[in-house]
């Protein structure tokens, strides 16, 4: 019986074997918050892949639909094509919980979030946040991407549970006197944060993205901050440099689990019959 930690050490150094040749043809799929970033590392990678970027909104149906979605992306990518696929993408609310390698072995960053591989490490990240308490990020992707919510702006929670709602819109679903309550309850959601940090990635045309951070920090009374990111933890991901520390290789017929540890992910056997199986 093959124990997890026994099918992960395989599942690495198989990877490893394989990056070894001059070059390897894989499959990135990547949230689009990660669009330039994403696009510099894979122009310098040594090896020949193939991008599709993902919407941003992804994130606001919850998990479930986030994760369906993800595994219909996943399962598009074509064995004979492909020797990995991998995933721009940290933990995201459990949103990549459940992905299931079903032909393809499939890497994925140990990330909570996008933060993470923004700033370059899972450690950098919770160093910054215990000692920023109640910080917002801002990204270029953030920014010229983050909003354009359209074509899940229906399927989202927020939208499901009215915090997307006017008013008005409240007021003729529950009443002017619940309407009131609602609409402060749900209409500041970030009503928690006290600062605003923009992470500078170094692939930035100008100052255009901080300067319209420092103004949104200014309108909400928040303090700025501008912090050098880091693209490492980004390029290693596509230059097939996955060791085990920052990077999970998912054999197929494993799935990913939440590991509630420093380790962020984990896998189990999935024992599912490959679509059309």
């Amino acid at each position: 019986r093959v124990s997890t930690r026994q099918a992960e050490a395989c599942a690495t150094s198989l990877a490893s074997q394989q990056l070894n040749r001059f070059t390897v043809r894989l499959k990135l799929l990547s949230c689009e918050i990660f669009y330039r970033e994403m696009s510099a590392a894979v122009a310098r990678s040594p090896h020949q892949i193939d991008i599709e970027f993902l919407s941003k909104g992804l994130h606001d149906i919850g998990a479930e639909g986030m994760q369906s979605r993800l595994q219909e992306a996943l399962d598009r990518a074509d064995e004979a094509r492909y020797e990995a696929v991998l995933f721009g993408y940290g933990l995201c609310g459990n949103g990549l919980a459940g992905l299931t390698a079903r032909s393809i072995p499939v890497v994925l960053p140990r990330a909570h979030d996008c933060i993470t591989l923004f700033l370059g490490s899972k450690e950098r990240y919770l160093d910054y946040f215990q000692s920023h308490p109640g910080v917002y990020f801002r990204t270029t992707g953030w920014i010229e991407r983050g909003g354009n919510l359209a074509q899940l702006q229906q399927l989202s929670i927020q939208n499901r549970k009215g915090m997307l709602f006017t008013y008005e819109q409240l007021v003729e679903r529950y009443g002017e006197e619940n309407a009131q309550y609602l609409y402060e309850q749900l209409g500041d959601c970030r009503r928690n944060y006290q600062q605003l940090t923009f992470i500078e990635m170094g692939v930035e045309p100008d100052d255009r993205f901080e300067r319209q951070a420092r103004e949104e920090a200014a309108c909400r009374g928040w303090k700025f901050e501008k912090v050098r990111g880091n693209l490492s933890l980004i390029e290693r991901l596509v230059n097939g440099q996955w060791d085990e520390k920052d990077f999970l290789v998912v054999p197929p017929g494993w799935r990913v689990i939440a590991s509630y540890d420093e380790g962020i992910i984990w896998m189990e056997k999935a024992g599912l019959p490959a679509p059309g199986a």
